[in-house]
């Protein structure tokens, strides 16, 4: 087992076990990033909603406010 370690970690393999670990590092942000925005967007698809039910809004400004949200560019 100490011998799989240190070949791992060893000069010629430490550059692979590096950029994996950023690319796992990177994937998992990523992925965590994802989760919080789109959770963040329905959370607001929410709040204008009611605010559409209770009166305090026209369905109008709500679909603006909604498609104000779509832009591709902040993703």
């Amino acid at each position: 087992m100490d011998e799989l370690i240190n070949h791992i970690f060893d000069g010629e393999n430490l550059i692979f076990v590096i950029g994996g670990t950023i690319a796992i590092v990177a994937i998992v942000f990523s992925a965590i990033k994802r989760i919080v925005t789109t959770g963040s967007r329905e959370r607001s698809r929410r709040e204008i909603a009611a605010y559409i039910a209770e009166g305090s809004m026209t369905p109008e400004q709500g679909e603006r406010l909604m498609k104000a949200g779509d832009d591709k560019r902040c993703s």
